[in-house]
């Protein structure tokens, strides 16, 4: 498990600077029954594209390398 946590961390330390140069940025939270929960903040709070960056960015990316993941949740 910790293993598959830390392989999460380092893709969303790949992504931070994609959200970061958005005035965003990203929190890993919990890795729970192959459910990745995380918390968007800064300007990706309010975003009318943060749907879009949650599913077709952040999800599809941590998918691609671990494709156990079953989802990957914004905590609000």
């Amino acid at each position: 498990m910790k293993e598959k946590e830390e392989k999460i961390i380092n893709i969303i330390n790949k992504l931070r600077p994609f959200l970061m140069s958005d005035g965003g940025d990203i929190e890993f939270i919990k890795l729970e029954n192959n459910i990745v929960y995380i918390k968007l903040l800064g300007a990706c709070l309010g975003c009318q594209m943060v749907n879009i960056t949650l599913k077709e960015v952040i999800e599809t990316t941590i998918k691609n390398e671990i494709p156990e993941i079953s989802e990957v949740i914004n905590l609000e």
